[in-house]
């Protein structure tokens, strides 16, 4: 069984070719991995390229290149190495429940490793508490007559055979899509666990597997799939199937490399992040939060920021931002945005958030006359006001739990 050599690197960071056992055949895929993805994932540069903010893993042809976060040039690299695990778990993209979603402490986890452990888990359960039939519709050759006769095939294929029915019949069995999408998946996983500590638990899963028609599942059946009473349980597992397969690249360069990929925006991630603290922190509070609030501005456009709380008729604004900006000061672009926000959902405050060592500036607002309208259409006038501020993500080497009360006390909610 060959083992996969890994490299680990940084979001932002430079891999050349000849680095670390990184090959040209490595760079060929990875650009055309990208490019199959409108080229977000990395930048291409001479003889290698250079990582965007998408973290995760990438596994090919026996090498494994983990991209871990970092939110600070000058913090630490080894701090930073199990922060993706801790912050997907913590904002739902990982069971808690898995062992090596637990284990983050570990060093040199392999996300996939993660993903695909959490994978088995549930095929397991799904497969002792034996798999659910359904009825689908089955077209072949038969000894006897029933369903519809297809005419055309029968004349075709029972020429000599006069006995035999060429028919598309209902079946009621254990090959239907749901089974022949985890199939699919589960035949993924095995191309990749080859050497690691999961390669025994893959084969006896596949062994206990029941026999299912080999299909090649589309993102249109994934994106169709209706769940019932009875398959409800069967949520989880398609979640990761899904997940695996959309990120499968089998083939994708000159046609002898097989690509498996989880890469993450770090952007997006720590929004979701930062929305999941503040509502935790908010439970029992009269503060509403919510995330992606829209209103439209210009015909098909429209104004999205990150976090909006609420706290009677106040209204706060909060914009994530997970780069760290030049020299430690907002962009006129930001500041202009923020500004549009306060303006549509009427805020007195907006505050644009960074990951780092804590620190920031006072409220200062901005210089403009803007007044608000109310039921009965008075006027008054508000004052919009902003701040920068950093956010450390970590205390020690853990996630910072009160991350979320340190936020809203910038905001003078707390």
């Amino acid at each position: 069984m060959k083992a996969f050599k890994t490299i680990s690197v940084f979001e932002h960071q430079r891999l050349y070719v000849g680095q670390s056992g990184f090959q040209q055949v490595h760079l060929d895929a990875l650009l055309k991995l990208n490019e199959l993805h409108q080229n977000k994932y990395f930048e291409p540069i001479a003889k290698g390229l250079k990582f965007n903010q998408y973290v995760g893993i990438i596994q090919i042809d026996g090498l494994a290149i983990q991209i871990h976060p970092k939110a600070d040039k000058e913090d630490d690299d080894n701090r930073w190495k199990n922060v993706l695990l801790k912050m997907l778990k913590a904002c739902g993209k990982l069971n808690a429940q898995t062992g090596g979603g637990a284990d983050v402490k570990r060093q040199h986890l392999n996300l996939l490793e993660v993903y695909f452990e959490q994978y088995l888990s549930n095929l397991d359960i799904l497969l002792r508490k034996g798999f659910v039939k359904q009825y689908h519709k089955e077209t072949k050759n038969t000894k006897a007559l029933k369903g519809k006769l297809e005419f055309a095939g029968h004349v075709q294929k029972n020429a000599i055979h006069k006995e035999r029915f060429f028919t598309t019949h209902q079946v009621y069995d254990t090959n239907h899509l749901l089974h022949q999408i985890l199939y699919k998946a589960l035949n993924i996983v095995d191309q990749f666990t080859k050497g690691t500590r999961l390669y025994d638990v893959t084969k006896r899963v596949a062994l206990n597997f029941p026999k299912v028609a080999h299909q090649n599942i589309t993102r249109q059946q994934l994106n169709r799939l209706q769940l019932n009473r009875k398959t409800q349980g069967y949520q989880q597992a398609l979640e990761l199937a899904r997940l695996i397969i959309l990120n499968y690249s089998p083939d994708i360069s000159a046609g002898k490399e097989k690509m498996v990929s989880l890469l993450f925006d770090m952007n997006e991630l720590w929004e979701t992040y930062i929305v999941k603290q503040l509502q935790k922190a908010c439970i029992g509070t009269d503060i509403k939060v919510s995330g992606q609030e829209s209103k439209s501005f210009w015909g098909y456009n429209s104004l999205r920021p990150d976090i909006v709380l609420r706290k009677g008729d106040k209204t706060y604004i909060i914009d994530t931002k997970w780069k760290r900006p030049k020299n430690n000061t907002a962009s006129v672009s930001d500041l202009r945005q923020m500004y549009a926000y306060c303006r549509f959902w009427d805020a007195e405050k907006a505050m644009l958030l960074y990951p780092g060592e804590e620190r920031g500036n006072q409220f200062k607002s901005y210089l403009t006359d803007d007044y608000v309208i109310d039921e009965e259409k008075n006027h008054s006038q508000i004052e919009h006001q902003c701040k920068m501020r950093f956010v450390s993500v970590l205390e020690g080497d853990e996630l910072d739990k009160k991350v979320g009360l340190k936020i809203l006390k910038q905001l003078d909610l707390k």
